[in-house]
């Protein structure tokens, strides 16, 4: 263990209190928590990539060989709920535009 202390740790605040200033600590967490994220969310898409070469069944296809969708009928309806999503998204984003700039 590092075996630090209260008194370490209150320094090593102070520290970065000093280098940032207080205004700055806000930003510089969110864009730390984002980094962690995205490196989180590839991490797990690593995982996910050695399980499917793993998988037989999910394996790419080899040069010139022609793959099937497994429901190309499955795959369009989730495509299609994915847009309906979005649209009433859109529309609800334009709604509370509206209703913001106020009657004209």
């Amino acid at each position: 263990m590092l075996g630090l202390g209260a008194p370490e740790l209150i320094l090593i605040i102070l520290a970065i209190l000093l280098l940032f200033g207080y205004k700055k600590l806000p930003d510089a967490s969110r864009s730390l928590g984002r980094s962690l994220r995205i490196f989180k969310g590839e991490m797990k898409g690593m995982k996910d990539d050695d399980v499917r070469s793993k998988d037989p069944a999910r394996t790419t296809p080899v040069r010139g060989e022609i793959v099937a969708p497994a429901d190309p009928a499955a795959e369009l309806e989730a495509e299609a709920r994915a847009a309906e999503l979005r649209a009433a998204e859109l529309r609800a984003q334009a709604e509370r535009s509206r209703t913001a700039d106020g009657p004209r």
